[in-house]
């Protein structure tokens, strides 16, 4: 590797490093798996109405390992990924995230924010919190506690983003359904389950299966013509 640029990378040594595996497709092979997944993650959809039925641990288990091979920065993994199954736990969950949603309904948003809010018929009323049988709640980790100092992670919000993207497809693909919560503020999350001071509440994800007489919103996503710019 040259070293001529001040911009090139440090030459490292190859022990450091290991063989890549990749199987290159055929164009065709992409592109069926690229539309197969596409038509698999289009049924996916918020669910705030839960089954209170058993799900296997070990697919929750999986799922957030699938997470955690999410990339980020510096390969910091600035996550945490706490799984609440308990019911005392889950019913005070319950309580307190009612309680920051009662304020954000009636005080904190705007009427713009409740018109946008309509077409999804929610209130401060979160049952889903308790029937369904987990709550992920996910933590980002703005730095570590090495040795008595902090340590800085990077790019903490987008590496914890993509992570959950990751765990919601591995769910999705699982078949279970989940809901993303962000019953604001979420300290009492940070309280409630003891973590740590260098972890911060990001994203509260019930996750079961969704009730047998469950109906959702009628919309739709934004075709591709919206969302996507073709340089060519």
């Amino acid at each position: 590797m040259s070293t001529d640029s001040p911009n090139s990378f440090q030459e490292t040594d190859d022990s450091d490093f290991i063989p890549y595996r990749f199987e290159k497709l055929s164009n065709e092979e992409m592109i069926r798996n690229s539309t197969a997944f596409y038509d698999e993650m289009a049924t996916r959809r918020s669910v705030r109405v839960f089954s209170t039925d058993d799900v296997p641990f070990e697919v929750i288990k999986q799922a957030i390992l699938t997470a955690g091979s999410a990339p980020s920065g510096a390969n910091k993994q600035p996550w945490t990924f706490c799984v609440v199954s308990n019911k005392e736990l889950k019913a005070k969950i319950r309580d307190l995230a009612e309680k920051e949603e009662y304020e954000s309904y009636t005080h904190r948003m705007n009427a713009k924010w409740l018109e946008d809010l309509k077409p999804f018929n929610t209130n401060h009323k979160k049952p889903h919190l308790e029937d369904a049988p987990y709550l992920i709640v996910i933590f980002k980790k703005p730095y570590e506690i090495e040795n008595g100092e902090k340590n800085q992670n990077y790019y903490v919000n987008e590496s914890v983003g993509i992570a959950t993207g990751f765990l919601l497809c591995a769910l999705h693909k699982s078949g279970l359904s989940t809901l993303t919560h962000t019953p604001s503020p979420m300290g009492f999350l940070t309280k409630l389950l003891n973590r740590p001071d260098n972890e911060r509440p990001y994203l509260l994800i019930p996750v079961g299966y969704p009730h047998p007489d469950l109906k959702v919103p009628n919309i739709m996503k934004h075709p591709v013509s919206k969302i996507l710019v073709d340089y060519k």
